[in-house]
């Protein structure tokens, strides 16, 4: 069974600490999936949920907080967008313990959408931010006169 998130260089922002926890959150999207697909029981539906949860909340901790230490301007767009997904996490994970709600194929469709568009939109703009003030971008091309310039004796 292939995976319902693949990973790709689309998703990449090219800074290896953020992309690992990108993937992360990617595998663990991927867990939800495989758990709610081979009919898992609700009890570990609703762990994957949780950790999910609390990993995108560390996620977003540390992301705030280097995009505060760099002075990035658009910080408070995109903590607002943070704010949001974390808000829909919890009134999901409220009503699943509630036993109001169960996590469908919808939903995951839902978290999968939020998840790559997030990534391949809102954190691709403060990526040259974070070039600037030395992140290593691993994936990111540099035009041939980069290279060149890369090249030359200094």
């Amino acid at each position: 069974m292939g995976q319902f998130i693949e990973w790709s260089d689309a998703l990449s922002v090219g800074i290896d600490e953020i992309d690992n926890q990108h993937k992360q959150l990617v595998g663990l999207v991927n867990d939800m999936h495989e758990a709610i697909q081979t009919r898992q029981s609700a009890d570990v539906v609703r762990d994957v949920l949780a950790q999910l949860a609390e990993y995108t909340r560390v996620h977003f901790a540390a992301e705030e907080g280097l995009m505060r230490i760099i002075d990035y301007p658009g910080y408070e767009a995109h903590r607002a967008e943070h704010q949001e997904l974390i808000r829909g996490v919890t009134e999901l994970q409220q009503k699943v313990d509630a036993g109001k709600s169960t996590i469908g194929f919808e939903l995951m469709h839902f978290l999968k959408s939020w998840l790559t568009d997030h990534i391949m939109w809102s954190d691709q703009q403060y990526v040259e931010c974070f070039i600037d003030v030395g992140a290593k971008a691993e994936i990111k091309q540099k035009s041939w006169a980069g290279r060149l310039r890369d090249r030359l004796p200094i």
